[in-house]
C-alpha cells in the first residue's frame, strides 16, 4: 500500500507541474497588460515601469515561470494585480464556499442517482426503466444556467420559499446558510445525478447478468437481498469512479452556477480574475482547482483498493 501511495503522489506532483506550465503559458498568451489594467486612469510611466519590474513581467518568460514556481513551492502564489493582496489568502478565503457547494451538490446527486439507477436496472425494459432513462437524459441535456434561472423564478420569486442568491456563513446562521445553499446545490446536483444514474444503471445491470446472481436466484434468495448482498458490492467500483469524477468536475466547474447565485467560490473568483486580467490570481485559482481534482482522484484510487483487494496496486 505504501508503494502504491508513493507512486500515486509522485504522479499527482508531476501532473500539477504540467498543469502549472500549461496554465502559466496560456495565461501569458492572453491579450492585455495586467499592470496597465490595475493602474487604470492613474497611469504613470514611472509607476508602470516600477510595477512591471516588481512583478517580474519585465523578465523573460522562462525566468518568470521558475521564479513563480519557486515561490509557489513555499506557499507564496504572489500578489493580486488588482488589489495587491496575497493570492493564497484570497483563494483560501473562497475555498470553503466552493467545497461546501460541491459536496452539497454531490449529496443531492447521490440521493437521486442511487435509487433511480438501481430501480432502472432491476426493472430493465419496463416502463419504469424507460421513465428513469428519459428523465436522466433530460437532466444531462439541461444547461445549468437555464435550470438555475428557472429555479430562481419558481422557488425564489414566485413561491418565495428560498433566497434567490447570496451566501451566509454557517457560523453566522446555520438556517440561512442552508436556505442559501439549497437552490445552487439542487441546480448542479440534479444534472450530476442524471449522469451518475446512467452509470449506476449500467453497473448494476452488468452485475445482475453474472453467474453468481443466477446461482443466488436458484437458491431462492429474494431479489432485493441479492442486490444488497451480491450485486452492489460488485458494482461499487465503476460507481465510485463516476462519483469521484463528478466531484472533481464540481470543484472546478461551478463557474456559471456561482455567478447566477452570487456564490463566493473559486469559480467566480477565477472569472473575476479573467475579466480584470489578474494573471497571478487566475494562476493561483486554477492551481488550487487542479490540486483538488487530483487529490480526489487519489482518494478514489485508495477506495478502489479498499473495496476490492484484487485491484493491482503495484
Amino acid at each position: 500500500m505504501s508503494q502504491f501511495l508513493t507512486k500515486r503522489i509522485l504522479q499527482m506532483l508531476v501532473a500539477l507541474l504540467g498543469v502549472s506550465i500549461v496554465v502559466f503559458a496560456l495565461i501569458h498568451l492572453v491579450p492585455g497588460d495586467p499592470v496597465r489594467v490595475a493602474l487604470g486612469t492613474r497611469f504613470d510611466q514611472d509607476l508602470y515601469d516600477m510595477l512591471r519590474e516588481r512583478s517580474g513581467l519585465d523578465r523573460p518568460f522562462i525566468e518568470q515561470y521558475f521564479a513563480w514556481l519557486g515561490n509557489a513551492l513555499t506557499g507564496d502564489l504572489g500578489l493580486s494585480f488588482r488589489n495587491s493582496q496575497p493570492v493564497t489568502s484570497l483563494v483560501l478565503e473562497r475555498l470553503p464556499a466552493t467545497i461546501t457547494l460541491a459536496f452539497a451538490a454531490l449529496f443531492v446527486a447521490i440521493v437521486v442517482a442511487l435509487p433511480a439507477g438501481i430501480i432502472s436496472a432491476v426493472r430493465s425494459g419496463k416502463p419504469l426503466d424507460y421513465a428513469v432513462s428519459a428523465a436522466s437524459q433530460v437532466g444531462i441535456s439541461m444547461p445549468d444556467f437555464w435550470a438555475g434561472v428557472m429555479y430562481i423564478l419558481l422557488f425564489a420569486l414566485t413561491l418565495r420559499w428560498l433566497p434567490s442568491s447570496g451566501y451566509v456563513s454557517f457560523l453566522e446562521s446555520p438556517i440561512e446558510w442552508l436556505r442559501h445553499l439549497v437552490l445552487p446545490a439542487i441546480t448542479i446536483g440534479l444534472i450530476s445525478g442524471s449522469v451518475i444514474t446512467r452509470f449506476v444503471r449500467s453497473a448494476v445491470l452488468e452485475a445482475l447478468n453474472q453467474d453468481y446472481v443466477r446461482t443466488a436466484r436458484a437458491k431462492g434468495l429474494s431479489e432485493w437481498r441479492i442486490i444488497r448482498r451480491h450485486v452492489l458490492p460488485n458494482a461499487w467500483i465503476p460507481i465510485v469512479t463516476v462519483v469521484g469524477l463528478q466531484l472533481g468536475f464540481l470543484m472546478g466547474g461551478l463557474v456559471v452556477v456561482e455567478v447566477i447565485f452570487a456564490w463566493p467560490g473559486l469559480g467566480r473568483l477565477a472569472l473575476t480574475a479573467v475579466k480584470d486580467r489578474d494573471f497571478t490570481l487566475l494562476q493561483g485559482a486554477v492551481l488550487y482547482i487542479a490540486f483538488m481534482f487530483l487529490t480526489i482522484n487519489l482518494i478514489v484510487d485508495l477506495i478502489y483498493v479498499r473495496l476490492d483487494p484484487r485491484v493491482r496496486v503495484s
